[in-house]
């Protein structure tokens, strides 16, 4: 029990900063576009109660995650008017990908500061050094995870938002009437398919390489760091 309580101590701080720097840097991103928005509503804070939506970011990844499905969720959106930006079309691509991109400048943090903690802490058996250790890998893996995953092309993901912004005006407002089914479609692609047909299973096949190979790549900075 008490390592299963450590394990758990240590996903739950780099989740959130991971949701919480995600969602910031979207509405920061909106407001040097021009939209302030989430400013004025007081949500370009760090304070994660701001952010954190108790069924989308507890609820539901806890049970996904008990029972066996693919784990997803969501922090409470921050708000951007499209059309307080200068430029609503691409403005919208710029900030939908702002939230991926903080992802995976904090992985890289994270991996600069692993590396530095093995080249001081060296082979030490501190309890407290490797729970320390276990926070930065799961940051990095967390990021880089949060980060593909929301490019997915799925709405109400980050991806969907830069699709709608490459494709022409008519495909575009096509694709944006998917939006208000985002929800049910995300529990079809995400849960039902892959319960019916594993082999389609999207996180499984289209999102998990990605996310090692990346993965790999950040851990090789942090050996780079630590001088091994």
């Amino acid at each position: 029990m008490d390592n299963t309580l450590l394990q758990a101590a240590a996903l739950i701080v780099p989740l959130i900063l991971a949701i919480v720097f995600h969602e910031v840097a979207h509405g920061w991103t909106a407001l040097a576009l021009g939209d302030p928005t989430a400013l004025e509503q007081r949500r370009l804070s760090l304070n994660p109660l701001r952010h954190v939506d108790p069924i989308g970011t507890v609820l539901l990844p806890g049970s996904l995650a008990l029972a066996g499905a693919p784990v997803f969720g969501w922090a409470k959106p921050v708000p951007v008017n499209r059309w307080r930006l200068r430029d609503p079309r691409r403005g919208m691509m710029v900030v939908a990908a702002a939230g991926p991109g903080s992802n995976l400048v904090l992985a890289a943090i994270g991996a600069v500061l692993l590396g530095l903690l093995v080249r001081v802490a060296g082979s030490s058996e501190s309890a407290a050094l490797q729970f320390i250790a276990m926070n930065f890998n799961n940051f990095i893996m967390i990021n880089v995870f949060l980060a593909l995953f929301n490019l997915l092309p799925i709405p109400p993901f980050d991806g969907s938002h830069i699709v709608e912004g490459l494709l022409p005006d008519r495909l575009a407002a096509s694709y944006a009437r998917l939006r208000p089914y985002g929800f049910p479609l995300l529990i079809l692609l995400l849960i039902v398919v892959p319960y019916f047909y594993p082999q389609w299973a999207l996180v499984r096949h289209l999102v998990l390489p990605p996310v090692i190979w990346m993965t790999d790549h950040y851990y090789a900075l942090a050996h780079a760091v630590a001088g091994i």
